[in-house]
């Protein structure tokens, strides 16, 4: 496996942590049918596999972050939803630097 998709990958330590991090559901509706795999910043952007960049959505609000016109309006809901958790939060840290 390269450095790179080793270092986008989610383990299964990280999921465990964003899973109990963020209680068991959906960050943006509250779903308790909801997976901890939605990357802040995407894996296709370098985005890293760490809890800092991960957050518990549902398919649905995880399909409109990714897929639909509302991502502009859904990114800041997250993005503050992270800062509050991680002082010191800067996206800079959340991006594959070789």
């Amino acid at each position: 496996m390269h450095r790179r998709t080793k270092a986008l990958a989610l383990t299964k330590a990280v999921k465990d942590a964003v899973w109990d991090r963020d209680g068991e559901a959906c960050v943006l509706c509250g779903s308790p049918f909801a997976f901890p795999e939605a990357h802040y910043i995407p894996r296709a952007q370098g985005g890293l596999g760490i809890e800092e960049n991960v957050v518990t959505l549902c398919r649905d609000c995880h399909d409109r972050y990714d897929n639909s016109p509302e991502r502009p309006f859904i990114r800041p809901r997250i993005e503050a939803y992270l800062k509050a958790l991680y002082p010191g939060w800067s996206e800079t840290k959340l991006i594959y630097r070789k």
